[in-house]
């Protein structure tokens, strides 16, 4: 029975117990370099401690070097940004039962936002910057490791970590090493902060960043106004329509962020930028959106002396609550019990690598770190007494995929038969 303990849980239990406090010091520790997702230097900074922390484990961590973030300028052309490496970890490659970890060391604030300094705002909470979202995640997975490779059943199991520079922008450097990564393996597992209540996210919608450059032509707003073709009036005519998309099909969602372009008042602008987010619960959803993001880009294309191109994609396709999902959960859910723990999942229109490991055929849960909330805000807090618990929430998911308890190629086989 998988909500029952017996010896080689306990043994791994006792291995993390008390361990709470030092996994909570050293993830204060990370919170306090900036890693903002555009912060090179930051970023750059976290690579030997998270390379330190996973020398801890067996196997081998190679840095990947996958060149500068593609970005589209105000002035709608491609240029590039500096970042850190995709950090990955190789740990008994040919072994029976294969997980892929995933996780990222960026966060959404800049050094600019002022938030860097960690807080006791009391009620067994800390505020500060990646404590949830994600540095603590890290220190949990890796402590579940620690742990798991004390057990006689480690060796049945082998895995591959990713972790990356950039999620929060929707991995454009990491993505191609996840997939890669993911591929062949049994089971995700992924340090996404768990809600406070230490549910998980269940489904997630899909989701595509996309930047839109218009071209027009310029001319004086007096003398030559009509010979003029406003890039500006193109952009506007273009998020109107684009905006009136939502609501026409359930759970799509369009959501125009920006609009850069113009110049003058006294000059018919003849460049403007886009740009915007798509959210899908479904691939034939994704299709249907598609389809009218073309649609629209083609009228506009259509219009006297305007020209358009578009950046961007789907990057992260839906990830559905499907049988493998609902397998992995259960038995996820069982080994909480053992715990004491009673674990449910909410669905999500926000994404995360997971969707990424679904699309190469993994089943996953995505939400195995902390316990925290108000992520993405200077808010962000996590709660301390959850390090020790998610931490042996793991290690004992990691046991029993081991030792048969949670058959991983069963529930891999279940996967196979949705696609």
């Amino acid at each position: 029975m998988l909500d029952q303990l017996n010896e080689t849980d306990k043994l791994v239990l006792a291995k993390i117990a008390g361990k709470g406090d030092e996994m909570c010091a050293l993830t204060v520790d990370w919170s306090r370099v900036n890693s903002g997702s555009w912060n090179a230097e930051g970023l750059r900074r976290m690579v030997p401690l998270i390379s330190q922390r996973l020398s801890i484990l067996p196997g081998e961590t190679e840095l990947i070097d996958r060149g500068d973030i593609p970005q589209i300028s105000a002035q709608g052309k491609e240029t590039g940004h500096p970042t850190g490496p995709v950090i990955r970890h190789m740990c008994r490659p040919d072994v029976p039962v294969q997980i892929v970890f995933t996780g990222h060391y960026d966060t959404v604030f800049p050094p600019s936002a002022g938030f860097e300094d960690v807080t006791d705002i009391g009620d067994g909470k800390l505020n500060g910057p990646g404590l949830a979202d994600m540095k603590g995640g890290l220190i949990v997975m890796t402590e579940a490791l620690r742990a798991f490779e004390e057990t006689e059943c480690a060796g049945q199991v082998g895995y591959r970590i990713v972790i990356s520079p950039d999620e929060e922008i929707g991995n454009p450097v990491s993505a191609e090493v996840i997939h890669e990564t993911a591929l062949g393996a049994h089971v995700g597992m992924t340090y996404e902060p768990a809600l406070e209540s230490g549910d998980f996210a269940g489904e997630r919608k899909g989701s595509g960043n996309f930047s839109l450059v218009i071209k027009g032509l310029s001319a004086h707003a007096g003398r030559a106004h009509a010979d003029g073709r406003s890039a500006v009036l193109a952009a506007a005519k273009f998020v109107v329509a684009l905006e009136s998309l939502n609501g026409v099909r359930d759970g799509v969602t369009f959501n125009t962020g920006k609009i850069e372009g113009g110049g003058p008042n006294n000059q018919v602008p003849d460049l403007s930028v886009v740009r915007f987010n798509v959210r899908v619960p479904d691939q034939p959803a994704t299709d249907w959106a598609q389809e009218n993001i073309d649609k629209l880009v083609s009228d506009l294309n259509e219009m006297d002396g305007i020209s358009s191109h578009i950046h961007g994609g789907f990057y992260r396709p839906p990830k559905p609550f499907n049988a493998a999902q609902q397998a992995l959960f259960s038995g996820v859910q069982e080994t909480g019990r053992a715990l004491g723990l009673e674990l449910g999942w909410v669905s999500t229109g926000g994404v995360c690598e997971g969707n990424n490991v679904f699309a190469a055929g993994v089943p996953n849960i995505d939400t195995l770190g902390v316990r925290g909330g108000r992520i993405h805000s200077t808010e962000e807090f996590v709660v301390t007494d959850s390090f020790e618990e998610r931490a042996s929430l793991s290690a004992l998911i990691l046991c029993r995929l081991a030792e048969g308890r949670m058959d991983a190629h069963e529930i891999k086989k279940l996967m196979e038969g949705d696609s």
